[in-house]
């Protein structure tokens, strides 16, 4: 452990290079130009003291470590002060502390020369990845080169552990294959081969049997296989899987495009050709396949044709006077047929495949065991006289019933008959029970769980002899409506759903029927009812309420993500031939059968562009989304970008319309807005016209889009004198930031009817304004250099004055208005920052000085700040009244920053001081120091932000962990659990 930063000395341009010698004696760093750090390694493997070591080459492109040298090598890839390219090799002399010049260098290479790969012994030698050629050199003077086609190399992987075959990655995501062609471990020449694209590669590993590990910063990363043979379009390169990378997010939008108060991310992601909108939601999506029209559902199960059927073939459907029976034809269609055996004129209550190819159905006058293949009644089971059964559970051989009353009756098969085993009488009405088997017999369970009416608490009982093991209480006055014994990983909890949308769930020891680690959530409002169902060969459980919820376990521990449905009475697993791993649904009105997405938090849907969004904006009255695009295209004589603007709708993700930007002219801003004394709503877009010869744009233009038909009709468009780079709507009116001025527009009605939008006022005194945000009069504006400040529009005078500004140097890459007195801003030393507006201090200074509040050091660089959730805010929770903003990064990262209330702060807190004491980061490095604002002016502790990661890892501690960190707060376990998870609602 170590800092490696020194005191003086100027950061690379070109990126910090750390390389490790082969033969492990040391590491070499190049974090500073002309210095080259070297940190020895002793003989047991421990660092020794480091050093710097003076390095001529300022401009610095690549280094590496040689193979085979008896003293540590290292290559260097350098540029002159004429722009001219050249490589030199330096021994290290560890006890001299310096450079002593190497044993060959090579002068004048390819202008675009990049990347060094150093060759393995017995080759040894280097090779020079350059724009239009490859060149092989080593100590022996060996020189050999091949023309290449112009394309710049990114990453490379080697193939086999000599080094004579390596794959190249390039710009434009064609990956190549390098042979290095030898005799008698000498290298006779070189040879390329084109295999085909992946996404653009960051880092390429080859990791068995032509299977390779393509990782990306543009794009998602890909497992991919090489063939031996091309396919039809000529590519020997076969995608396996795809990890998902939304990085880097240069832009998104917050929307509720299912209008269910839960908003969705929609992203500008990706660079180049793997450029992509994504759309990011919370929870669980389900695919429809087929839906009809009932009314009324009371119930719903699947069952097979015979007990060892892989598909289901029947779905019951149950109303509140009778039952219907639907299958699936030879078309793949439901249709409804009669089941001779079953009662259709009534409301079933349970429906179950049972042993010896036999279909149990409970209704309340009786149990009915009827035969998959005649379906004719086999055995009955009725009510005592003056009874009905109220709920009911059956699993493939066994019954339970309550009977009004408290009476509750077991009954098991055997030999194709009910037999009732046991009888007994408890204190309270019963209101749900459940017999799913969680030993290890799938068949059998030895325990079974009852939900009581009156003293509302859920026992566990023994089978077969009905005794009482465990009684919890569960306390309030909301009954227990569902109840359910379930393994999820290998764990077994019992779940326990409220009438009033609660949720208990208790882990469960199957063998004893003791339960433990009691905990409980809200998932909604109304009664739920549980089931469990199956996806991808893994046991999940639904939760039907008018939020529906899947309950799920990762890393051993319950997790609930909800399902994009409004409300689901019913629910049961359908899993047929035409549609497997299905789900039939019961909502308000309609019986639908859908699939269900991957299980996870977050669910995430790409729109492949094939060129790079920068921008995009949402416009709920056309029902569209527009985004600003380019589109780099190289052929062998130039390179040439085009700009576009282009219309999708927001629910199919359709291309509707796009309207081309001029040469060198490309988007830097959209919003939509409306105006004063007109209703209709306009995208608004700022241009930039970037013009090689000039440092900064000295033109733009606004131009405002009005959607008709579908299509982007061109109403308006006005010159600048700069890049616009931000737009607002603010108070009816246009408000702009051009190069450094903010400019504010009024929309004026020609007589003819046409518009135009006129100068009204402006302020200047910014290096570059590159992100505004307002809300009422006030204007925050990010500077380049400048960090924040904040404006005023005044209305008698119609003027835009300066209020206060923060005088420290930030550097912004973005702002956000958290409200009327606190802005928060992201800069590029990967620091976010609070300011506050000082409206009732003394004096004039005081209150034209915006006063740091928060500095926190996040490790990432943020593009946006949005205002927006992407949960469900629940009405009943405290923690759905607290304010959160969204922010997208370089790296893909979408993260929260949620205001919390003074008293919360405190508690979370404290918690965060003592979990730093329990949990380690990586590398031990110290949380304090992480999250320190640092930049190139100062270093300060972090405050008024807390680390939400790390207060939530608290959750994956172990239990007594757990109870050490709840010691420590002088807090119950129970009690930090549920502020922690209440924290997680957030997101």
């Amino acid at each position: 452990m170590g800092d490696v930063s020194d005191r003086i000395g100027r950061p690379t341009d070109n990126g910090q290079i750390g390389i490790i010698d082969p033969d492990c004696r040391l590491i070499g760093l190049h974090l500073y130009d002309g210095l080259f750090k070297v940190i020895p390694f002793d003989n047991k493997g421990q660092l020794k003291e480091a050093f710097n070591i003076r390095l001529e080459e300022l401009q610095v492109l690549d280094i590496k470590f040689l193979y085979g040298c008896v003293r540590p090598t290292i290559v260097v890839l350098y540029q002159d002060n004429k722009d001219a390219r050249h490589v030199k090799t330096y021994e290290v002399a560890l006890k001299e502390k310096d450079f002593v010049e190497g044993p060959w260098s090579q002068n004048n290479l390819d202008n675009g020369a990049g990347l060094l790969i150093p060759v393995p012994a017995p080759l040894g030698g280097v090779i020079i990845i350059g724009e239009e050629t490859i060149v092989y050199c080593n100590a022996n003077s060996t020189f050999k080169a091949i023309p290449i086609k112009q394309s710049i190399t990114r990453a490379y992987g080697r193939v086999d552990p000599d080094g004579s075959r390596y794959l190249l990655g390039d710009n434009a995501g064609i990956l190549h294959l390098l042979v290095l062609t030898q005799e008698r471990e000498r290298v006779t020449g070189l040879k390329i081969e084109h295999l085909g694209e992946t996404s653009v590669a960051s880092s390429i590993s080859y990791l068995d049997n032509g299977v390779v590990y393509v990782g990306s910063r543009f794009g998602d990363s890909q497992l991919v296989k090489l063939n031996l043979q091309p396919d039809a379009t000529g590519s020997f390169v076969e995608i396996l899987e795809r990890y998902v990378n939304l990085g880097p997010i240069v832009d998104f939008c917050v929307v509720d495009l299912d209008r269910q108060g839960q908003g969705q991310v929609v992203t500008c992601s990706g660079a180049f050709k793997d450029g992509s909108i994504r759309v990011v939601r919370n929870g669980i999506g389900i695919n429809e396949q087929a839906s009809v029209e009932l009314q009324g559902i009371k119930g719903l199960w699947s069952l097979k044709s015979s007990f060892s059927d892989l598909y289901d073939m029947y779905l019951v459907v149950s109303f509140i006077s009778e039952t219907r029976f639907l299958a699936m034809n030879m078309e793949d269609e439901l249709e409804e047929i009669e089941i001779e055996g079953f009662d259709a004129q009534i409301q079933t209550l349970f429906c179950q495949n049972a042993i010896n190819d036999m279909l149990i159905q409970v209704t309340a006058n009786s149990v009915r065991l009827v035969s998959c293949t005649s379906r004719e009644l086999v055995d009955q089971w009725n009510a005592p006289e003056g009874f009905s059964v109220n709920v009911a559970s059956a699993n493939a051989s066994q019954v339970l019933l309550a009977t009004g009353g408290g009476h509750l009756v077991y009954l098991e098969i055997r030999d194709a008959k009910l037999v009732e085993v046991k009888h007994a009488q408890l204190e309270h009405e019963i209101s749900c029970v459940d017999l799913n088997p969680v030993g290890e017999n799938p068949q059998y369970s030895s325990l079974a769980a009852i939900g009581m009416w009156t003293d509302i608490s859920v026992s566990i009982f023994s089978l077969p002899d009905l005794e009482l093991i465990r009684k919890e209480n569960l306390g309030g006055e909301i009954v227990p409506r569902s109840v359910l014994m379930c393994t999820l990983e290998g764990i077994s909890y019992l779940l326990c759903a409220l009438g009033d949308g609660h949720l208990f769930s208790f882990l469960l020891n199957a063998s004893t029927g003791e339960l433990t680690d009691r905990k409980k959530v809200s998932l909604g409002t109304q009664p739920i009812s549980l089931r469990t169902f199956s996806s991808k060969g893994t046991t999940h459980v639904f939760a039907s309420s008018d939020r529906p919820t899947v309950i799920y376990s990762s890393n051993k521990k319950l997790l609930y993500s909800n399902v994009n449905l409004k409300e689901v009475n019913h629910m049961c697993p359908f899993n047929t031939a035409a549609f497997p791993d299905s789900l039939a649904i019961a909502k308000e009105g309609e019986l639908s059968i859908g699939t269900i997405d991957d299980i996870q938090k977050l669910h995430i849907r790409t729109i492949p562009l094939n060129e790079q969004a920068r921008r995009i904006c949402h416009q709920e009255q056309s029902r569209t989304l527009a985004f600003c695009s380019f589109k780099y295209t190289q052929n062998s004589m130039e390179e040439s970008e085009a700009h576009f603007i282009r219309l999708m709708d927001h629910q199919t993700f359709e291309f509707l319309s796009t309207h081309p930007l001029d040469q060198y002219e490309c988007g830097c801003s959209m919003i939509s807005c409306s105006f004063s004394d007109d209703n209709n709503f306009y995208y608004c877009v700022g241009t930039a016209y970037v013009l090689p010869e000039e440092n900064e744009p000295t033109k733009g233009r606004i131009l405002v889009f009005a959607v008709e038909d579908g299509r982007l009709q061109l109403i308006v468009e006005k010159e600048t004198k700069g890049a616009v780079y931000s737009l607002n709507a603010f108070n009816g009116k246009l408000l702009a930031a051009i190069n450094q001025k903010i400019q504010l527009y009024k929309w004026m009605t020609r007589e003819d009817g046409s518009h135009e939008l006129q100068s009204e006022c402006g302020h200047h005194g910014h290096i570059l304004a590159l992100y505004t945000q307002t809300r009422g009069d006030f204007i925050v504006v990010g500077d380049l250099m400048k960090s924040i400040s904040l404006l005023v529009y005044k209305h008698e005078e119609s003027a835009i004055e300066e209020l206060a500004r923060d005088y420290n140097a930030n550097w912004m890459t973005a702002v956000e208005m958290i409200d009327d007195d606190i802005y928060v801003g992201a800069e590029n030393s990967y620091n976010l920052f609070t300011v506050r507006k000082n409206s009732d201090a003394a004096t004039d200074e005081e209150r034209g000085r915006l006063e740091v509040v928060g500095e926190y050091h996040l490790g990432e660089f943020v593009n946006r700040f949005r205002h927006g959730s992407l949960v469900m805010r629940l009405p009943d929770s405290e923690m759905g009244q607290i304010p959160t903003v969204i922010f997208g990064t370089i790296n893909g990262v979408i993260g929260i920053i949620a205001s919390l209330p003074h008293d919360h702060y405190v508690f979370l807190e404290k918690l965060q001081t003592t979990l730093v004491k329990f949990i380690k980061g990586v590398g031990s490095l110290s949380h304090e120091q992480w999250r320190s604002f640092h930049n190139d002016k100062k270093t300060s502790e972090a405050r008024n932000f807390l680390d939400g990661d790390l207060i939530e890892s608290f959750l994956d501690l172990n239990r007594s962990k757990m109870e050490e960190v709840a010691k420590a707060m002088a807090v119950p376990v129970e009690e930090l659990s549920k502020r922690v998870e209440e924290l997680m609602r957030l997101h």
